[in-house]
């Protein structure tokens, strides 16, 4: 059953081990923040810095695996429609939007619609580290190592599929972040098979 995510918002959901999460772009050019908690043990999470030590590359597709703070695999990518995606930018926040944006009265963001969503699951805020981002187009300047945001390459109904490695506690998110969707905020879908 697909289910629907409206824009800038979140939701979280458990995953058992072996089963596989479909994450949708439905209409092209729209991020959404990923993160993944072991459900016996939720200080265990998805951990940008061991993924990129073990994976020796930035940009993660099919058959990478995504690992936690504790070196175990928690969901390895099984299908890939677009091939880039971020995992060096927390997730976007009230202090995002305040800092890079000057917005007086800033949305929540991604972060704030993860801690919203996993806060039934024992999560606090600081336990939210550096989201999966799906679909995000960050380029990374070889001689500078300067980031930069570009729209998504996802088109309409492209997807990324991941497995289960243990049981889980996902978060998951449509980006709140206008820079990141190419100037505008759609829904995100997901399959859980």
């Amino acid at each position: 059953m697909r289910s629907e995510i409206a824009p800038r918002t979140g939701t979280a959901f458990t995953l058992a081990k072996g089963q596989r999460l479909t994450v949708i772009d439905p209409h092209g050019e729209q991020v959404a923040d990923l993160l993944a908690f072991n459900r016996a043990d939720v200080r265990e999470v998805i951990s940008s810095g061991r993924t990129l030590d073990y994976a020796s590359r930035i940009y993660l597709t099919t058959g990478d695996k995504l690992y936690s703070n504790r070196s175990n695999v928690l969901l390895e990518i099984v299908e890939d429609d677009v091939g880039r995606h971020d995992f060096l930018l927390t997730p976007c926040s009230k202090d995002t939007f305040r800092i890079i944006y000057g917005d007086t009265d800033p949305h929540r963001g991604c972060f704030g619609n993860l801690a919203a969503a996993l806060a039934p699951y024992g999560v606090i805020d600081d336990m939210i580290p550096t989201a999966f981002n799906c679909f995000m187009n960050v380029p990374v300047d070889g001689a500078t190592g300067e980031l930069r945001v570009d729209p998504p390459l996802s088109k309409a109904g492209d997807r990324i599929v991941f497995e289960a490695k243990e049981d889980l506690v996902i978060g998951l998110t449509a980006c709140s972040a206008l820079q990141s969707n190419n100037g505008s905020f759609k829904p995100i879908e997901y399959e859980i098979a």
